[in-house]
């Protein structure tokens, strides 16, 4: 009589799997979709850098607050009611992007789009690690990991092509059909998880949360353009985002029935899968910040050409997830992210060696490589946070591993663009002080006649090519920088163990 019970069981894991991975690509692509079109909002928007930034800024942050949310909705609503209503909820607010006639307008729907899809991922990584068996999670969390970490590296791809050809709304419009089909799944094969008891929700906690989260996005986000801690509103949020941890984290250890739990963070793997994931966040969306703007600013790349070039970086990954994915089990999970960490550090190594003469297969090969070292960090560690982890904290524990890799994400790209600035600046210092009109090599035969020191003509032309290559350099000082930080991560290693039985319930 078992039988017959395993076999359907079999076809709607396989369902099930297809249903989440739908909603979970649409949420986590719309990361990077929007992008590429920015230009052309702003053009359409009649809006400066400035304000079209809040396009991007508002869906992080919402997003970000609403994430830890996750756990405590799915234990009193239920985990399917939660998955559809968030399906819902973000298909109808990517409409209402697409459709939205100003600026003022775009920016709300899209803090909308981010708060209501903020559960999708977490609720996708859950459901996952519940269907199947614990001896299957590496497979699981390979399958997991395509959609999460492919996403955003295909998004640039995808929302160039849409605004190319057709316009910047259809890179919102095309969640309409990903979204019904996900929604279909969901209901159709999703099971509904156990609740638990349900508990009181602890508002003081959540605003607490909130409140820092929120701080620490905006922080984050504006402190490049603000020149950081010498403007006062980067120093009011990094104090309004200390202050508001200290007394969460305090708040925690001392209510009864926190937001968060404290026992989430007792298991030694999730807690060491947790920081090693904020590193592959920053790593991850870090790189992926640099090189569009290298490849059409220095190299002359148009969007199309560029996205083209950065795909194969997404086929890398997802290669090495399937492979990952038939080793965890057999192989020493620490050995298999030794091994992407090190992959990655090469990776960056080698695009140190990028000038304006770089040519697309180049950087299509260390872009392989580089999808080949997230792909062999993401799912171990995927696996391995969870593996000793109790099922009653499931919910929770992956709202958390996405919120630390989300801002992980931020603070890399604030990390590698405040680099970029600076050194560029040193850079072109620099270069500046060796031109001189007792120059020698300014009045070699080779040298372009527009570049005279002599006229204004000549002085601007000499300029930008300084800029030109002070721009290079900062590039590369920023690859070596995040090669470091790969490296660095390394003996985060030495805190995970591998696990030897099942977490109890």
């Amino acid at each position: 009589m078992t039988q017959p019970a395993a076999a359907p069981a079999v076809l709607n894991r396989g369902m099930i799997t297809v249903s989440v991975m739908l909603a979970t690509v649409m949420q986590v692509v719309d990361t990077t979709i929007v992008n590429v079109a920015l230009p052309q909002m702003q053009g359409g928007m009649s809006a400066t850098q400035d304000q079209i930034s809040w396009v991007l800024t508002s869906y992080i942050v919402a997003a970000a607050i609403f994430t830890p949310l996750t756990g405590v909705l799915a234990d009193t609503l239920g985990r399917k009611r939660l998955f559809s209503a968030a399906v819902i909820g973000f298909t109808v607010a990517s409409m209402l992007c697409g459709a939205a006639n100003s600026l003022e307008q775009l920016v709300v729907f899209r803090a909308l789009q981010g708060a209501l899809g903020a559960s999708l991922v977490p609720l996708s990584q859950a459901v996952l690690l519940d269907v199947y068996p614990r001896e299957k999670h590496g497979s699981a969390m390979a399958l997991w990991g395509v959609g999460v970490m492919v996403g955003p590296i295909l998004g640039p791809t995808l929302g160039g092509y849409l605004t190319e050809y057709y316009s910047w709304r259809w890179a919102f419009y095309i969640n309409l059909p990903v979204g019904v089909l996900a929604l279909l799944g969901v209901l159709a094969f999703v099971p509904e998880a156990t609740t638990r008891t349900k508990r009181s929700f602890d508002f003081f906690g959540f605003a607490l949360l909130s409140l820092a989260i929120g701080a620490l996005q905006l922080m984050l986000d504006r402190g490049n353009t603000l020149d950081w801690f010498y403007s006062t509103e980067v120093v009011l949020e990094a104090s309004t985002a200390a202050l508001a941890f200290y007394l969460f984290i305090v708040h925690m250890f001392t209510a009864k029935e926190p937001f968060i739990e404290p026992g989430l963070f007792k298991d030694r793997n999730f807690v060491a899968g947790i920081m090693l994931m904020f590193t592959v966040g920053a790593l991850l969306l870090a790189t992926m910040a640099l090189l569009p703007p290298f490849l059409q600013t220095l190299l002359g790349f148009p969007v199309i050409t560029a996205g083209y070039v950065l795909a194969p970086r997404g086929l890398g990954t997802m290669v090495a997830m399937m492979v990952v994915g038939k080793l965890i089990g057999r192989v020493d999970t620490r050995v298999i992210v030794l091994i992407g960490l090190l992959i990655m550090a090469w990776s960056l190594h080698a695009m140190t060696g990028f000038n304006t003469d770089v040519g697309s297969a180049e950087i299509i090969y260390t872009g392989v490589v580089q999808g080949v070292g997230l792909g062999f960090i993401f799912v171990p560690l995927s696996t391995v946070a969870f593996a000793t982890l109790a099922p009653r904290f499931r919910n929770e524990g992956t709202a958390m591993f996405s919120l630390v890799r989300n801002i992980g994400s931020s603070v890399g790209i604030s990390l590698v663009v405040t680099v970029l600035g600076r050194e560029f600046q040193v850079s072109h210092a620099m270069l500046s002080e060796s031109i001189t009109p007792f120059r020698d090599a300014l009045h070699g035969p080779d040298t372009p006649a527009l570049w005279s020191s002599a006229t204004a003509n000549g002085l601007a032309a000499l300029n930008a090519e300084v800029s030109r290559q002070a721009l290079t350099i900062a590039y590369i000082n920023d690859f070596r920088f995040m090669m470091y930080l790969s490296l660095l991560a390394l003996p985060l290693l030495l805190l995970l163990k591998s696990p030897r039985k099942p977490a109890a319930v």
